[in-house]
């Protein structure tokens, strides 16, 4: 089945576009005058993509602090940190 489709599918056939980005998890990408207009995405793979960009833009964020002499922890101190917060 065809990933890219006019965006007047979206209003003639929405049940079989839910039913593909549902079993899929793929996006469907729509378009309008043959020009890239939208994505429809299900709400599971939607909510996917962003807990993966949020941890990308976390690793980001860690890696630039140790560059400018952030504070870095070896996988022991690391460890012991996190059973302290714990208790």
């Amino acid at each position: 089945m065809d990933k890219i489709r006019p965006v007047s599918d979206l209003r003639n056939n929405f049940a079989e576009i839910s039913r593909q980005v549902h079993e899929t998890k793929e996006p469907v990408f729509l378009t309008n005058n043959g020009f890239g207009d939208m994505i429809v995405l299900s709400m599971e793979a939607y909510e996917e993509l962003r807990f993966e960009s949020e941890v990308y833009f976390k690793l980001k964020e860690a890696e630039l602090v140790r560059k400018n002499g952030g504070k870095t922890y070896t996988a022991k101190e690391a460890l012991k940190l996190v059973k302290e917060s714990i208790k």
